[in-house]
Formats: C-alpha cells, structure tokens, sequence
C-alpha cells in the first residue's frame, strides 16, 4: 500500500486530490498539510489523521507526497523530501528562473514527477500540437490561448508556457526570442516564427487551452477545455503510483504516460 500525503489538502485541487485517493488503487492517505492559519490545520482527515502546518511533522507517514501549492511552499516541501528520500509529486506553477533553479536539484535527489499539467488529454494535446507545428512550418502562424478562473495567479498558466516550449522546440525556435505576450498600439507586422501567448481570467472557469495555426486560406485550432479538477487529480494520483517505484530523478507526465 502507498502511503499519500496531500499538501494544501484544503484547496481546490488538493481536496480533489484526497478524495481520488480515497477511491483506493493501492493508495492510502497517510496525512495533509495546510499553510499555518488555515482553518484546516488541526481538524481530522477521515482516516484519523490530523492536518498539519508543516510537512516536516508528518512526513514520515509518506511514501509519496503530492504538491499542488505555491512556489514557496513548494521548494520547502521539496526540501523536506529530500531530507527524507521521499517521493515527490509536483502540479505547482508559477515559478520565477530562479525559484527553478533551487528547485531542480532537490528534485534530482528524489524519486519525482514535476509537470506543469498532469490531465493525460493536456499531455496529449502537447505531443499533438508539436507535431502539427513541425508538419505545417513556417507558413502558419501559432498563437496560443489560455483562459482560467478569477482567482489564478499566474499568466500566462504554466500550461500554455508548456505548450509553448514544446512547439518552438518542434520547428527550432527559442522561445524567449519568439514569445509575444501582449499586443498594443501600433505594433507593427507580425514578425516572423513568433509565437503568440495571450490570458483570459474569469469566473470560474477551469481551465481551457487553444493553439491556433493560421495560415493563408485556413485555420487549424487544437484545444483542450478541462471541465472539472479531477482529471489533474488523477493525473497526479497516478503519477505517484508511478514514481513511487522509480529511481531518483525528474520526471515528466510524458514519462509516466509513455509519451516520450
């Protein structure tokens, strides 16, 4: 039986995370974080176990955490992992170049999953939209759109960025040269092999993804619209099942899936 802690367990994604847990698969819910002052810390999971404000205090219940917060919280989770050879699985986004830097190597000293979306049709769609950018070229332009609910606090969403690496690696571009994130006033053409990133943020709505190649007399779009949290939920339960048997290093949700 793996043994799952669920940080953030009072949050959007973590107490969907908790419950596909709970469905069974070999997996048990072996304790929950919060961040102090939550009024979730202290209450009791329906196992018994009581949230707490510091994974420090019951990580050694784990066999693999899973970690959908903040960047802060995240890199001290990992660091707490890597103190206890545990197996980390890690949906967090929003991280700067130099939150990534300290980051990646405390996630190299463990078994771990880092995946900026772990809904299995997400990671499709970014082997697919990858492949269509190499087959059309240079004659379609690619704009990517992303929209999420009100209360996201990063833009553009980890997911976009994703599908923005993977297309600029497809057709040999670097990415930090061809991004545009916004447009206003008198920009001029558009210049050539950029790729376009733009935000919408609303409601509640979970989170939907298109890219758009256009080109002379056609457009092709591509898009993925999560309708519910559970499938980045049970991405990421599967991914800890997954990993939880795996070597120390950093893997994907293409690893997982198979996908390389």
């Amino acid at each position: 039986m793996t043994r799952i802690i669920v940080t953030g367990v009072a949050g959007r994604m973590g107490s969907r995370i908790a419950d596909i847990v709970r469905q069974g698969g070999g997996l048990t819910l072996g304790g929950a974080t919060e961040s102090p002052g939550s009024f979730a810390v202290g209450t009791l999971l329906p196992e018994g176990h009581q949230v707490v404000d510091d994974l420090a205090k019951n990580i050694e219940h784990a066999d693999v955490v899973i970690d959908f917060t903040s960047p802060k919280a995240t890199l001290r989770h990992a660091e707490i992992c890597a103190q206890h050879d545990k197996a980390l699985v890690v949906g967090t986004t929003g991280f700067g170049p130099e939150e990534r830097e300290k980051l990646l190597p405390l996630l190299k000293k463990i078994p771990s999953v880092f995946s900026s979306n772990m809904s299995i049709g997400m990671n499709v769609m970014f082997k697919t939209a990858a492949r269509m950018a190499a087959l059309l070229g240079e004659d379609y332009d690619i704009e990517i759109f992303e929209a999420h609910h009100r209360h996201k606090k990063d833009a553009p969403s980890g997911t976009a960025l994703t599908l923005a690496e993977e297309i600029a690696a497809a057709v040999g571009s670097d990415l930090a040269k061809v991004a545009r994130y916004e447009r206003h006033g008198q920009i001029g053409a558009r210049a050539p092999r950029e790729i376009g990133i733009q935000t919408l943020r609303g409601g509640d709505i979970v989170g939907d993804h298109t890219v758009y190649f256009a080109g002379e007399g056609e457009r092709l779009e591509i898009t993925h619209r999560a309708t519910s949290r559970d499938n980045f939920a049970r991405g990421a339960v599967l991914a800890a099942k997954w990993v939880a048997a795996k070597s120390p290093g950093v893997y994907t949700m293409f690893d997982v899936l198979g996908l390389e």
